[in-house]
């Protein structure tokens, strides 16, 4: 039995069948890529929290030295 389910491409909308696309979950390269560029320049980003005085610092103590054990 094979698996079919036809879905939307999240960047053209375009109606597809998933588990044929090697693309998933877009339709193809063309949209797999729009949606690339778009996290390389930014459009996307995920929210993050502030950070305590305290985890700012021990967080600046890993960055000048990764190879140190805490």
């Amino acid at each position: 039995m094979t698996k079919s389910i036809k879905v939307r491409c999240p960047q053209c909308k375009k109606e597809f069948e998933y588990y044929s696309s090697q693309f998933r979950p877009f339709c193809g390269e063309q949209c797999r890529l729009i949606d690339l560029g778009q996290w390389l320049n930014g459009s996307y980003a995920v929210p993050a929290t502030k950070i305590t005085e305290e985890e700012q610092e021990e967080l600046s103590k890993v960055l000048e030295n990764p190879n140190e054990e805490n």
